[in-house]
């Protein structure tokens, strides 16, 4: 069995015992299955399109953001230490005759086994999840090839993400189970820039993801007070 350092059993429990709803539009997933046209979006305007593209997704969970890249012309890689998550991903990926190639391994040691053979790598709400994303960060920019892109998007930290991404939508709204996030795990643009380029990315763009009850989600670069997503390149080798 794979394993990881890099991983919290308490948050694999968490999202293995909703793993069944992956794909309900309704349920506990609701909030991602609003949004990811919109990460889609903004990933393709990014890269051009990713028609032919060879994308790793890290922390793919039941491959709602995979099966949207497969769906657009590019040859998916998803990868997670959810194996529940995993086999919900599978399975609805052959309902859906997509081939996308899911696999039980950590970002560290796919980034090992293949450095550099990635056009794009996206790692969507997933850092604020596991005990050292800044390992996570080193090893999409470690998958990807020069030139080539990563997209991460995670939580902000202040005052106004506590109250709308955990009081609001877990207890008030209940989008999302209570405990689905640990504030103090959220990450501030400033510290996640620290850690991309540490790793040698050179950040394109960054927008935020906002909800309006009379506009729905939407995105706005002039706001990351919570949710964010931001574009890198990995340099050309001189």
């Amino acid at each position: 069995m794979t394993t990881s350092s890099n991983v919290d059993p308490a948050e694999i429990e968490k999202f293995s015992a909703i793993a069944s709803r992956w794909w309900d539009p309704a349920g506990e997933f609701k909030p991602l299955h609003q949004i990811n046209p919109l990460r889609l979006d903004f990933i393709q305007a990014a890269c051009d399109g990713v028609f032919g593209s060879r994308i790793v997704d890290i922390g793919c969970g039941g491959g709602l953001l995979a099966e949207g890249l497969a769906r657009a012309g590019a040859q998916v890689t998803g990868i997670d230490l959810a194996e529940q998550s995993l086999q919900v991903a599978r399975l609805h990926a052959l309902e859906s005759q997509l081939q996308i190639d899911y696999q039980f391994i950590p970002a560290e040691q796919l980034a090992a086994s293949q450095p550099g053979q990635f056009d794009v790598v996206t790692c969507l709400e997933m850092l604020e999840h596991v005990p050292n994303p800044a390992a996570i960060v080193q090893a999409a920019a470690d998958l990807v090839k020069p030139g080539g892109k990563v997209f991460f998007s995670t939580l902000n930290r202040n005052l106004k993400s506590w109250l709308l991404g955990i009081v609001a939508a877990e207890y008030v709204l209940q989008w999302v189970p209570k405990g689905t996030h640990q504030h103090q795990k959220f990450i501030q643009p400033a510290e996640l820039l620290r850690m991309t380029d540490a790793a040698g990315l050179v950040a394109q763009s960054m927008t935020g993801l906002h909800y309006l009850p009379w506009r729905g989600f939407y995105l706005d670069q002039n706001n990351v007070d919570v949710n964010y997503i931001v574009c890198l390149t990995k340099p050309l080798k001189d």
